[in-house]
């Protein structure tokens, strides 16, 4: 299919109108295939009738043309509810993950020349106006300094940070009117979440320190790679960073077993790190925010949009939590999940239990002192198809605080990850270092 370029609606009110329009035609099309089908002799439900190809196609299009608020709240829902979600919903979030729609090149032209002024192309010696890749709030161009150094530029769309509230609230009750989100599931607080980690993922100067604050932390590791920040090229809009070459993370499951076990030994070593050394995480487990340097055998970090910092008290609770999971200390793991934030005072006997087991589960690589092969074990399906079980028939799904929400996401991510490549790694070894 060819590429195409579309303007972005960057005010609210055209934003509002598109959602408008968007309903329209979907209510337009559900009465005629209904009426069609009634004339057949035809008894359909309305969820067949909302959920036809046609209108799967036009949800689809028009979420991905509005980017922002639309693809980072189906990220969030596809990566928190797991299977709950209706099958279409799935199928139209995995279309959304893909690239969207880039700018066309006036529109592109009017974001830089705000960010960095009008003479804005002297910053550069290159810079190709082509994106090389497109994400939830912006997308990723090629070009080259003064010194001949490759970057690579972010640049973020139009009107995304003023329209994230609005945008998220539409998109939200799209959803539901829709019958894309089931009744059961309370997304409001989800909403809210959505909300404030696109702020922060919208705010390239935010990001950028955390950028460097990475590049500290991690200057002397052997292998791992952050990229520099160029400042004199870099905006709230615009984030311009040393280009890591290397390909994408996935490739690695055609790689050895020893090449494998190197790079999700080496991401879940940092994993603990962040949680009890740094107390920050980078939460988005996306698979494009790594690549892997064959040559070099090092892991390049390229996204911090979604870093969360976590207080001592919430790693001390982790910390807690994985030491209790490990002697099997049941009254010791509840206790440690108090202090994290988990359980409501309204909380059930049956949700507690449900919650231990599902952290118990999740703490299953831990309990042998031998190298735990993620793709024999099932652990990541195990795990979502608790989570479901949890959150749709206890309805829990809501309750859990957000940066335990954003943590598990992430961990959940490098399971799925060391599934997708096959990778055996000694959890037990490289936890129980930061359990003192």
């Amino acid at each position: 299919m060819a590429e195409r370029e579309t303007n972005l609606p960057t005010h609210r009110l055209a934003r509002f109108s598109k959602f408008a329009s968007l309903a329209t035609r979907v209510a337009g099309n559900v009465a005629a295939e209904g009426a069609k089908q009634m004339l057949q002799g035809q008894r359909p439900s309305a969820k067949d009738l909302l959920l036809t190809p046609q209108n799967i196609t036009r949800l689809t299009d028009q979420l991905a043309h509005l980017r922002g608020a639309a693809m980072k709240l189906g990220q969030m829902l596809s990566m928190d509810a797991g299977d709950i979600l209706q099958p279409e919903l799935a199928e139209i979030l995995a279309r959304l993950r893909s690239d969207a729609d880039p700018l066309p090149a006036k529109q592109l032209n009017q974001v830089m020349e705000q960010a960095l002024g009008p003479n804005w192309k002297s910053t550069f010696a290159a810079f190709t106006f082509k994106p090389l890749a497109s994400a939830s709030i912006g997308q990723v161009h090629q070009a080259y300094n003064d010194d001949g150094a490759k970057m690579a530029v972010k640049v973020q769309y139009p009107g995304i940070r003023k329209s994230i509230d609005s945008d998220v609230n539409n998109v939200g009750t799209l959803l539901r009117v829709v019958g894309l989100i089931p009744e059961s599931v309370d997304y409001k607080g989800l909403l809210e979440e959505a909300k404030k980690q696109l702020h922060d993922e919208a705010d390239y100067c935010r990001e950028a320190q955390f950028a460097e604050r990475y590049h500290q932390a991690l200057h002397s590791h052997p292998h791992f790679v952050v990229p520099k920040i160029y400042h004199e090229c870099s905006s709230e809009s615009v984030l311009a960073m040393a280009f890591v070459e290397g390909y994408a993370i996935e490739q690695v499951e055609h790689a050895d077993q020893a090449t494998k076990d190197f790079v999700m030994h080496n991401l879940l070593d940092l994993l603990f790190r962040e949680l009890f050394e740094f107390k920050m995480v980078q939460t988005d487990p996306n698979f494009a925010n790594y690549v892997y340097l064959e040559q070099e055998k090092q892991i390049g970090l390229l996204d911090f949009g979604a870093t969360r910092e976590y207080s001592e008290r919430f790693s001390g609770g982790y910390r807690q939590a994985f030491i209790a999971a490990i002697k099997g200390d049941e009254v010791g793991l509840n206790r440690a999940l108090e202090q994290i934030g988990f359980f409501s005072e309204s909380i059930m006997p049956s949700q507690r239990q449900a919650v231990l087991d599902l952290v118990k589960t999740a703490c299953e690589p831990m309990l042998v002192d031998e190298a735990y092969d993620f793709r024999a074990s099932g652990l990541a399906l195990r795990l979502r198809e608790a989570g479901t079980v949890l959150s749709m028939e206890q309805d829990y799904w809501h309750t859990p605080p957000a940066d335990a929400l954003f943590l598990h996401r992430k961990i959940g991510g490098m399971y799925l990850l060391a599934a997708r490549l096959g990778a055996r790694v000694n959890i037990r070894q490289l936890v129980l270092p930061y359990l003192d």
